[in-house]
């Protein structure tokens, strides 16, 4: 509590305050806001806020210019793509699709819902159609016609697809077995022991190959064999479309009914078509050809040929799948493709052995060519 004759101010001294000349109360507070604002080396004030105030000024220069280069190399980067971007376009219009330019039949033309049924028509596996590069000639596909999906397989590995083919209904039947590849028509050919003979059983029918004059039927000794053994026949006939187990079977319990024989025969390849043919689709058939390499081929499918197939026929059969061959590598440099197999070879790391021609040449022969040890076989190599 004050004194009634004392002034009213002086009560506030002890809260940190004083009077200044104009009345008002500097407290301690602003007096060291005024003391952080004096410069320490005895400099004016006003000097260091334009120097504050100019180094603002340069830096906000600087900003101005760094942005303006960044705008001026993005837009000429904009620039670099526009032009880009237009000459895209240029080669687009250049470039058309030649069936853009050919004019369309009426008969062609069909409506969105027949397109759509006709993608269902491909065959299942949809692989990509291989167009041979080879073919010069030009023959329009007669219509209506009919395309096969024929599908061969290996000699040995009668699992393994080896080839597929489209083949038109009016081709005949040589003009598939002249596409198929088999490693043992190039092993005979370079033996020396080529045969052009072959046949296709097909059903009942045995269509033989008789187009060169040095080919044989195959056939023959099979029908021999039909008329002069007809009981040893019929059972391995009832073997073959019955089974074994069957077999055992009748021989224990018997059997009432019996099983003939078709009535085979023989027409020439060269003069039947696919078309002329009784099949089953699914069904496997033999190929057979230098004297005893046999095929299993499946007629897989069989269809209307529709716009999207090749509409040259003479680029079929087309080779829709080809196995692709697994070649060995020499043994010894482990670069070439190997072309010799030797077998029990003593000097060798692995028995069969592989090598390319330099490789073999240099481990069995001597300088003056003559071979170095003969106790070994060896055989051309080709493929696996």
């Amino acid at each position: 509590m004050t004194g009634r004759g004392e002034d009213p101010s002086a009560a506030l001294e002890p809260l940190n305050g004083r009077t200044c000349c104009d009345g008002t109360i500097d407290d301690n507070k602003s007096r060291m806001r005024k003391r952080s604002l004096k410069p320490s080396d005895g400099s004016h004030t006003g000097n260091n806020c334009n120097t504050i105030i100019n180094n603002n000024l340069r830096k906000q220069k600087g900003s101005k210019a760094n942005t303006h280069s960044i705008d001026e190399s993005c837009l000429k980067k904009v620039d670099e793509l526009l032009k880009i971007k237009q000459k895209q376009d240029e080669d687009k219009a250049a470039a058309r699709l030649h069936s853009l330019n050919c004019k369309i039949s009426k008969g062609v033309i069909m409506s969105s819902e027949r397109t759509e049924a006709m993608k269902y028509l491909k065959f299942t596996n949809g692989k990509q159609q291989l167009k041979p590069s080879n073919v010069q000639e030009h023959i329009a596909v007669q219509y209506p016609e009919v395309v096969l999906c024929i599908e061969v397989y290996h000699n040995v590995r009668n699992w393994l697809k080896i080839q597929e083919f489209l083949v038109l209904g009016r081709q005949t039947l040589t003009e598939m077995r002249d596409k198929i590849y088999c490693m043992t028509d190039q092993v005979m050919q370079k033996a020396g022991q080529h045969d052009p003979s072959g046949y296709f059983l097909i059903e009942d029918v045995f269509y033989n190959d008789m187009r060169n004059p040095s080919a044989i039927d195959y056939s023959d000794p099979i029908f021999d064999w039909l008329r002069n053994s007809k009981d040893d026949a019929l059972r391995k006939w009832e073997c073959i479309i019955s089974g074994e187990l069957h077999q055992k079977q009748k021989a224990v319990v018997g059997e009432a009914t019996t099983s003939h024989l078709p009535q085979f025969r023989r027409a020439d390849m060269q003069k039947t078509r696919f078309c002329d043919l009784r099949f089953r689709l699914g069904a496997g058939y033999l190929f057979c050809h230098q004297g005893d390499c046999k095929h299993t081929f499946v007629i897989r499918d069989m269809r209307l040929i529709h716009p999207e197939d090749v509409q040259n026929r003479a680029a079929y059969p087309i080779v829709i799948f080809q196995l692709k061959m697994r070649m060995q590598k020499c043994n010894v440099c482990k670069i070439f493709r190997a072309t010799k197999m030797t077998v029990d070879d003593k000097w060798t790391p692995c028995n069969p052995c592989y090598f390319c021609n330099d490789c073999y040449y240099l481990l069995h022969y001597s300088e003056n060519g003559s071979l170095l040890y003969s106790d070994f076989s060896t055989y051309d190599y080709l493929h696996d």
